[in-house]
């Protein structure tokens, strides 16, 4: 099986890709280990939002809610508890997709755009709360100073957990795109009334995809106190979530690898581009209104397309 996911076409650029990533860090300045860290981050956040948005077809427009969710957690249970700081890491995630089934029991009795429109309704709840509640989560001061275990306090360490980590949850990801399950998603996207006339539970197989997709957004909530030691509330609000989106649409959203270009890209832009103007934001737009004219399969899905089939197949693994 793994052979016939994995072959050595595919998988030898990424793991050249890996090793030079893991010996970066002593030969790049401080400041370009911390923004690969919260590249990082956020390919595994919109990773976790296009197996809904991308592959799932439904309209996730407020995923940093479970980003927001796993981080507060983690921050929570290591300021306010005596518990083992290694609980709160394992605790993030399971809060987060707890989270998400409960809301995602409410949404997906709802489509398309009503879908989307009742998520944002309810996560902002939890903005709400956690922008207000002052006594638990410092409101919008956020929770600052963190502390973490010795062994990745350090910012090369922190790198370091930051890209395994990573690493493991998007081969996880990869093979859930690869299973069954993952061909079953992808068919409901495409014709959700075929699905549900041969037998499939379409509500249920989106409910299990919200959960899963929440479970590893609460991941990388984890690795942003990791490597930021703190939590604010922007992390919940509508704003971020609609960033993420785009960067599942600026990478490619029907493609297993676009969100992490996707991400790559966006982080570059708000980093050096706002280094010599405020208004970064206008340069996003004019990529994107260019992006929807001449690349509406998204960069990543150019390159596919650029290179024939055969790549596409060895690359995305026949992930669309």
């Amino acid at each position: 099986m793994f052979r016939d996911i994995f072959n050595l076409k595919s998988v030898g650029p990424l793991v050249v890709i890996f090793i030079i990533l893991l010996v970066l860090p002593p030969i790049i300045p401080r400041f370009y280990t911390y923004i690969l860290a919260v590249i990082f981050v956020t390919a595994l956040l919109a990773m976790s939002c296009n197996m809904v948005v991308g592959h799932g077809g439904l309209f996730q427009f407020h995923h940093g809610a479970f980003y927001g969710v796993g981080a507060y957690t983690v921050a929570l249970m290591l300021t306010k508890t005596s518990l083992p700081l290694w609980t709160g890491f394992i605790a993030g995630p399971i809060i987060a997709a707890l989270t998400g089934l409960l809301i995602g029991a409410f949404c997906v009795r709802l489509t398309r755009l009503y879908f989307g429109m009742l998520q944002i309704s309810l996560g902002s709840l939890i903005w709400a709360i956690a922008f207000r509640w002052y006594s638990l989560t410092g409101g919008d001061d956020g929770i600052h100073g963190i502390p973490m275990p010795p062994i990745i306090s350090s910012q090369n360490s922190a790198y370091y957990f930051t890209l395994i980590i990573m690493v493991i949850c998007l081969i996880i990801l990869y093979l859930i795109f690869k299973s069954p399950f993952g061909a079953t998603l992808q068919a409901i996207r495409d014709n959700p009334e075929r699905c549900e006339a041969i037998g499939i539970n379409v509500k249920r197989h989106q409910l299990i995809a919200i959960v899963i997709a929440t479970f590893f957004a609460g991941i990388a909530g984890v690795l942003f106190v990791v490597v930021e030691s703190s939590v604010f509330p922007d992390l919940l609000f509508w704003v971020y979530s609609l960033e993420i989106f785009i960067m599942c649409l600026l990478g490619g959203w029907f493609t297993f690898a676009g969100p992490i270009l996707g991400a790559a890209i966006m982080i570059s832009l708000r980093t050096f581009v706002g280094i010599y103007t405020e208004y970064w934001t206008l340069i996003l737009g004019v990529v994107l209104i260019l992006l929807i004219f001449f690349l509406p399969e998204g960069v990543w899905g150019f390159i596919i397309e650029k290179f024939g089939r055969q790549t596409k197949e060895a690359v995305e693994g026949g992930s669309k």
